[in-house]
């Protein structure tokens, strides 16, 4: 298990449930700066959240693919928020579920404002796939940034993990960045924590009206 940082584990660790929205138009106000995690419904997208915020059961995570079916914001501050979206291509969930799954994400992502970053899991073992490409092509569309972790890194050796890293990140648009993760291990949640806290940092304000004369 790697070393972690306390600064930054203390910085994600104040992270705690607020709701959970069953569409855009119920999340709180929209300003501040607001992170989405996304990924297949297998791709390890709430292991990541508890691992990256050091809590065990932040996000509920579940060996049952799907669990995740709605937007579920947790806060950091009034400004800073994380929100982990339903996951996606493998739920073992009815197809009407599924359907409006879609139109749920179609809403969030042209209409959010506040939304800074993206972040995308995808199974070392099996990255951009059909879904995981739709989103970075939704994110470039609108010039949002995204941030890819590789889950699950811990399954291959170090020279294999490093070879796909190679083949996606060549395959990327310029918006998108990608790095290695386990929750396993421990490798890039560091990384990971250094990039999501410079966005946070960048946008996570909210204006203070003047004084009333």
């Amino acid at each position: 298990m790697q070393n972690e940082n306390p600064q930054l584990r203390a910085y994600f660790a104040r992270a705690s449930f607020l709701k959970s929205a069953p569409n855009p138009a119920l999340l709180p106000m929209d300003r501040g700066a607001e992170i989405a995690f996304a990924g297949r419904s297998n791709a390890g997208k709430s292991s990541a959240l508890n691992a990256l915020c050091a809590q065990k059961g932040l996000a509920r995570a579940s060996k049952r693919p799907g669990r995740t079916q709605l937007l579920n914001v947790f806060v950091l501050d009034e400004a800073k928020r994380l929100v982990d979206l339903p996951g996606y291509g493998y739920a073992q969930v009815p197809k009407d579920i599924r359907l409006n799954w879609g139109v749920m994400m179609d809403e969030y992502f042209a209409t959010r404002r506040s939304l800074k970053l993206t972040v995308l899991m995808m199974d070392i073992r099996h990255p951009l796939r059909p879904f995981d490409e739709m989103l970075i092509e939704t994110c470039k569309q609108r010039e949002l940034p995204i941030h890819i972790l590789l889950t699950k890194a811990d399954k291959l050796s170090r020279g294999a993990a490093m070879g796909v890293l190679q083949k996606v990140r060549h395959a990327l648009p310029q918006n998108a960045t990608v790095q290695l993760f386990s929750v396993l291990n421990g490798t890039g949640i560091d990384e990971a924590r250094i990039r999501l806290r410079e966005v946070l940092e960048e946008h996570g304000t909210v204006e203070t009206p003047p004084p009333a004369e």
